[in-house]
């Protein structure tokens, strides 16, 4: 469906103040449709609210009182809020703040109404990537929006994710009335090395788990504690840098290097991509030494919090902002660490130990033009929609995970009886072909594009190479001596290293990827357990397309029916990128199948209930993690005898990836 044809449906749809999921759907549709532009009239219960709604006077509506409410509007209301069609990143500590404050409002509402007619209010008021961070954080933590689903990002902010040629081509064919869908090409050229793994980096699928997975686990949240958030910050980004260099070894690149304050930033980048409003994302030349980054930080101060850390770790506690100390050689230690280096709300000194994460960041994306001399706008590390396409940001991550690796290390290898779970014996592991593949995928981008309701809308789409893999099962054969729940986790790592060296158990332990953690039931004698690559707990499917959600709400509202469909989370890592890319003459890697005991479950129904599905890499929203386990178990240890490992519930094999 184009377009035009949504539109039409958006104009004789049935405006209700109901607050059943197809309404509410709608609503947050509309919310986002076009937000450059003015609320279309024919949306006229949001047009209303928009014009006619004040927030002060609907305090009553509003958990806290309204004390959300009226700071925002005083700021609103002093001019003290940045103007609209200027760009945002969450990193600026102002425009954070600005936004935040929306969340506020939103979150404290106490009736769907009061939600959209906020939203509705503040959408035409407030500056446009402000209220777009503020209501899909919203929607992602209040409990009015539990079953809305958030329309992709790409879709929504386009120009976020799409190479500006292709914007500019998207703006001729309005221009012409010209309906078009464009070929987008990943950055860079041959000569550059860096090309080869492009087409992860810039994936739009893993660019969006990225910046929803910052919205599920905000580092700046003041809300109810979420559980193990530090450690999920080293484990979330683990995974991104050990899926990366698998992806380079299938390329024949060494896995990536690490950064150094000291030494130049080795690869460049030129984005090709705009902001909707600011020009270019900057472009940042070979071998660039780093400097100070005015009114951010100095260089010497990011080696003296990494000394700090580092040192913290060597003495096996921190020091909290009160001089007590909190022990770290433990299991617990990781979360505490994670929550220190990001650093997050939950660091208990950030005074003496900073935001190393946050802070390079912003250095990284500000390399351009540390000084200010030429006005230019951030880079892409400073956003988590495009710091994945920057080649650094996988340096700064292997960085900081060396730093975390340091802490693990330094903790006890774990013992036979540790590994051990006696009830059960893997005898065999059957697993279907693994195969990889590029197709081309497409999405529209005419939310990136000015119009107005005098004005016939023209079908602009753009079309990109995606990497996907061939589904695949497993059939783990196990032998039991009793009945009994059970925790499976599936891991695959490389077995060669870039010159073909095959790594040891200890070597490659680092790189494991995780495919699957799951729980599920056991009888005495012989067992099969089935399992879909579908079926992974760290990887979500293709999300469901803004025409595609467009139409249905409409369509259920204006036959007031329920609206079918399955709120899937928006943080996950893409299905389709599961597998890394294999060989034509296939890949070797290690598949490896841990069962232990059930007894690992924080939850009593994980047999039966999925918990959202994607809880390998995002948790339980609002939950407890699921695996009592440290994440990564058993491999985020030291394994200095592999004969510990012999254990007869752990199961390895050579598998091969090939590339089609």
């Amino acid at each position: 469906m184009q377009w035009a044809v949504v539109v039409a449906v958006l104009l004789v749809a049935t405006v209700s103040a109901d607050t059943d999921v197809a309404h509410k759907q709608q609503s947050i549709n509309r919310l986002l449709y076009k937000v450059t532009s003015h609320i279309p009239s024919t949306f006229t219960h949001l047009k209303e609210a928009a014009e006619t709604w004040n927030p002060r006077e609907h305090a009553d509506h509003c958990s806290d009182g309204g004390t959300a409410v009226n700071h925002l509007m005083d700021e609103l209301e002093h001019h003290r809020l940045l103007e609209q069609h200027h760009w945002f990143s969450l990193f600026n500590e102002r425009q954070r703040e600005e936004a935040l404050m929306l969340v506020d409002v939103l979150l404290h509402c106490t009736d769907f109404e009061a939600f959209e007619s906020n939203a509705a209010y503040f959408r035409e008021h407030m500056n446009e990537g402000e209220f777009v961070y503020a209501l899909y954080v919203a929607v992602t933590h209040s409990d009015l929006t539990h079953d809305v689903v958030l329309p992709p990002l790409y879709e929504v902010t386009p120009h976020l994710f799409t190479n500006s040629e292709v914007i500019d081509k998207a703006y001729a064919a309005k221009m012409t009335n010209t309906p078009g869908n464009f070929k987008m090409e990943f950055t860079g050229t041959k000569k550059n090395a860096e090309q080869r793994v492009a087409y992860f980096g810039e994936d739009i699928g893993l660019n969006s788990h990225h910046v929803h997975w910052h919205m599920d686990f905000p580092f700046w949240w003041h809300g109810d504690k979420i559980d193990r958030k530090g450690e999920l910050f080293f484990w979330a980004h683990h995974q991104l840098t050990a899926r990366y260099d698998a992806e380079r070894l299938s390329n024949y690149l060494p896995p990536v290097d690490p950064l150094y304050w000291d030494h130049p930033i080795r690869d460049g980048f030129a984005p090709h991509t705009s902001y909707k409003y600011g020009g270019e994302f900057p472009f940042r030349p070979d071998n660039k030494a780093f400097e100070d980054v005015d009114g951010v930080a100095h260089i010497r101060d990011m080696k003296e919090i990494e000394s700090r850390i580092r040192d913290a770790i060597a003495h096996g506690y921190i020091i909290n902002a009160d001089g007590s100390h909190t022990d770290i050689d433990n299991d617990h230690g990781i979360d505490v660490l994670g929550d220190i280096i990001e650093s997050s709300t939950y660091s208990t000194n950030v005074a003496y130990y900073g935001a190393l994460h946050n802070q390079a960041h912003r250095i990284l994306g500000a390399q351009s033009d540390p000084h200010h001399k030429f006005n230019m706008p951030p880079g892409v590390m400073e956003h988590f929609e495009t710091a994945t396409r920057d080649p650094a940001f996988f340096r700064l991550h292997k960085y900081m995970d060396n730093i975390l690796k340091e802490h693990k290390d330094k903790l006890p290898p774990y013992t036979r009886e540790e590994l051990l779970y006696s009830n059960v014996e893997i005898t065999d592991v059957d697993v279907t072909e693994l195969s990889t593949f590029f197709e081309e995928f497409e999405f529209d981008l005419s939310n990136a594009l000015d119009s107005t309701e005098n004005v016939e809308e023209v079908s602009v789409k753009t079309h990109v190479s995606r990497l996907n893999h061939k589904p695949f099962s497993f059939n783990i054969h196990a032998k039991a001596e009793h009945d009994d729940t059970v925790t499976v986790r599936i891991y695959l790592a490389p077995k060669y290293d870039e010159n073909h060296i095959a790594l040891n158990l200890d070597e490659g332990r680092w790189g494991v990827i995780l495919l699957d953690t799951f729980w599920t039931e056991v009888h005495e004698g012989n067992n099969v357990i089935k399992r879909k690559s579908s079926e992974s707990s760290v990887a979500i499917p293709d999300r469901v397309s803004f025409l595609q959600l467009i139409h249905d709400a409409d369509a259920a509202v204006a036959a007031g029916t329920e609206l079918e469909h399955h709120a899937d989370r928006s943080c996950g890592h893409p299905q389709r990128l599961l597998l890394p890319k294999g060989t034509e003459e296939g890949m070797d890697f290690w598949f490896n199948v841990v069962i232990t005991s059930g007894e690992d479950a924080a939850h009593d129904d994980l047999t039966v209930n999925d918990h959202g599905s994607t809880h390998g890499y995002c948790g339980v929203h609002g939950g407890k993690y699921p695996d009592k386990r440290p994440m990564g178990f058993p491999f985020d240890r030291r394994i200095p005898d592999k004969r510990v490992w012999v254990v007869p519930n752990n199961h390895g094999q050579i598998v091969q990836i090939f590339h089609h």
